[in-house]
């Protein structure tokens, strides 16, 4: 078994308005260093698979087809064995 750790962001050309949300509620709180903030998604996914090549490639196909949107997000993973 496998757990893979999946990131999704928004790319960097992307406006993120709830990212501009958060960075305007710490400045509220008084984190007045605060430059920039970008949110996204993680997820954990259990699957099987019978080596780590089939198990990325398994992921990698979730991710393009549901998990992440490739017109605006990129995504990137890890996977833990064992998990």
């Amino acid at each position: 078994m496998y757990k893979a750790i999946i990131t999704v962001r928004l790319k960097p050309s992307v406006l993120d308005p709830q990212g501009s949300a958060v960075k305007g509620s710490l400045h509220s709180l008084g984190y007045s260093a605060v430059q920039d903030v970008r949110v996204g998604k993680t997820m954990e996914v259990w699957l099987e698979a019978t080596d780590s090549q089939e198990a990325e490639a398994q992921v990698d196909a979730m991710c393009r087809k549901l998990l992440a949107n490739p017109v605006i997000e990129d995504y990137e993973f890890h996977l833990e064995k064992g998990a």
